[in-house]
């Protein structure tokens, strides 16, 4: 609403401007938050803070007598890196908490590129009948054992149908990887339907996930025609795999101890 709506930007900036407050822009999901903050790089204000703010008058005499005169501040917005914003959660609250995921954009180009990839049209319809890792969640466990017995658990519900299964724990991709994946379908209430929306679930240890963040971070983005990088993270996997492996056989002594 905020970008395609001039009045509304205009109206935003000239409440900014009378109470010497700023704002910023953040995606989330589909959505767009606004955040009222103390200066640029401030804390985000609340309610509370916003309505006790000291107007100046001043300033908001010099907008109305512009405003009357038809002169309106320049609200062209242009789409920078800088307003691109991680993912995270949002709280009934409203308080926004960021989260290590994928930015909105470079999301969307890994699905375009997917499209061209696979020589499909670029449609919404397409998208949903076509891909199935558009929605997923990550489950992050403490030791493998914990991965099957959670996956089974969880399949075991009666509104979660799984599509495919890929165990990249009992077999590892090329590169170290390990995850055990599932493809599920599960419904999902819109305002006046339900629909089968189908979702990839990750199911790592945390030495895992540990292990596939930074080697994406280090070979995706700076090592990719680096073979000796590639060695190193693969046998980095290795030792990760031993540990969990090591730290599991631990947890069992001392579960047999207890008994």
């Amino acid at each position: 609403k905020i970008n395609r709506d001039d009045d509304l930007r205009i109206g935003i900036f000239m409440v900014c401007k009378v109470y010497g407050i700023s704002f910023s822009e953040m995606e989330w999901g589909l959505c767009r938050i606004l955040t009222f903050k103390e200066s640029e790089n401030g804390e985000p204000l609340h309610y509370d803070d916003i309505v006790s703010s000291e107007m100046n008058h001043e300033e908001f005499d010099k907008l109305f007598r512009d405003f009357q005169n038809g002169i309106l501040p320049s609200v062209t917005h242009e789409k920078t890196k800088k307003d691109s914003q991680p993912f995270g959660w949002l709280s009934p609250m409203g308080e926004f908490t960021e989260g290590d995921f994928a930015e909105h954009e470079e999301a969307a180009e890994r699905i375009i590129e997917k499209l061209h990839r696979k020589e499909l049209e670029f449609s919404a319809a397409c998208i949903e009948r076509e891909l199935s890792d558009i929605a997923g969640v990550r489950v992050v466990c403490a030791f493998p054992e914990d991965i099957y017995e959670l996956a089974d658990c969880f399949l075991k519900q009666d509104d979660i149908k799984l599509i495919t299964k890929k165990d990249y724990i009992l077999h590892p991709k090329e590169n170290g990887y390990r995850s055990l994946h599932l493809i599920v379908e599960t419904p999902i209430f819109l305002h006046d339907e339900k629909r089968p929306m189908r979702v990839e679930v990750q199911l790592r240890t945390i030495a895992m996930d540990f292990w596939a963040s930074l080697e994406h971070r280090i070979y995706y983005k700076k090592g990719q025609n680096n073979s000796e990088l590639r060695r190193e993270l693969k046998e980095c996997a290795e030792i990760s795999a031993a540990l969990d492996i090591r730290m599991q056989d631990i947890r069992s002594q001392l579960d047999e101890t207890e008994w």
